[in-house]
C-alpha cells in the first residue's frame, strides 16, 4: 500500500498520520563518530537540503571540510515521525532532507550551495533522475539569516548562468527551516547509506554547468 505514489502534495488534514514516537538511530555518525543529534558543538550552524535521494546527497556533505556531522530525514511536510514506506507514497508531505551541521569559520554556506547545485538538476520538479514524486523535490531550509541571503543570492546567480546555458527555471523550495517544519530522523540504515553500501544506489553528480557564484555572475 505504502509505495504508491500520491500525484500530488497533500494537505496537513488529508496527511497520513503519524506518531508521538521518534524512530530509534544510534545518533552516531557511521563515518566520523561524531553525534547527528543536538546538542552541537558551540558555534556550529546547520542547513537542510533536499536534492532527490538523501543516499548520495548526504554523502556530498560529510566530506567537505568544516562539516561537523550529516543526517538524513524527513522535513517540509506534515506527518509526525514518519517511517520511509510512508513517505515514498507521497502522503507525508516530507522531502528526503539532509542536515548539515558546520563550522561556519571553515566552510561557508556558499560553499554549501556550490554542492547543491552542481550535484542535482534544480530544474526538475519533483524529480531526479527515474526518482519521481513530491520527496525527491529540490529544496533548502535555512537557519539563519546569514544562510538566507547566501541560499537566495545563489539561487540568482546560478538561475542566470542556466538561463545563458539553456537550461530552465530553478523549481527549488526555499523556505526558514522553522517553517518546513521539524527534521525528522530517518531510519539507522538510511542514516551514511552510501558508506555502509558503498555500491548502493547513487543518482547524484555534476549536472549542467559549474557555479560560479554571485561575485562571478556580476562581473560579467
Amino acid at each position: 500500500m505504502f509505495m504508491r505514489r500520491s500525484p500530488a502534495m497533500p494537505t496537513a488534514e488529508t496527511a497520513i498520520p503519524g506518531r508521538d514516537q521518534e524512530l530509534s538511530i544510534s545518533g552516531i555518525h557511521f563515518v566520523n563518530d561524531s553525534k547527528m543529534k543536538p546538542p552541537f558543538p558551540d558555534g556550529a550552524e546547520i542547513l537542510y537540503v533536499g536534492m532527490g535521494c538523501f543516499w548520495g546527497a548526504e554523502r556530498i556533505f560529510w566530506q567537505i571540510p568544516g562539516v561537523i556531522t550529516t543526517a538524513v530525514g524527513y522535513q517540509g511536510g506534515f506527518t509526525e515521525n514518519p517511517t520511509y514506506e510512508e513517505v515514498c507514497t507521497g502522503g507525508t508531505g516530507h522531502t528526503e532532507a539532509v542536515q548539515i551541521v558546520y563550522d561556519p569559520q571553515r566552510v561557508t554556506p556558499d560553499d554549501l550551495m556550490r554542492q547543491f547545485w552542481e550535484q542535482h538538476d534544480p530544474t526538475t520538479a519533483n524529480r531526479q533522475g527515474n526518482d519521481v514524486g513530491t520527496q525527491y523535490r529540490s529544496s533548502v531550509y535555512w537557519t539563519t539569516d546569514d544562510q538566507r541571503e547566501a541560499v537566495l543570492a545563489s539561487a540568482a546567480s546560478y538561475q542566470n548562468d542556466l538561463t545563458d546555458a539553456g537550461f530552465g527555471a530553478i523549481t527549488t523550495e526555499f523556505r526558514p527551516a522553522e517553517e518546513a517544519g521539524p527534521f525528522f530522523y530517518a531510519e539507522e540504515y538510511h542514516q551514511q547509506y552510501l558508506a555502509k553500501n558503498p555500491n548502493g544506489y547513487c543518482n547524484h553528480g555534476f549536472c549542467q554547468i559549474a557555479y560560479r557564484g554571485p561575485k562571478a555572475t556580476e562581473r560579467t
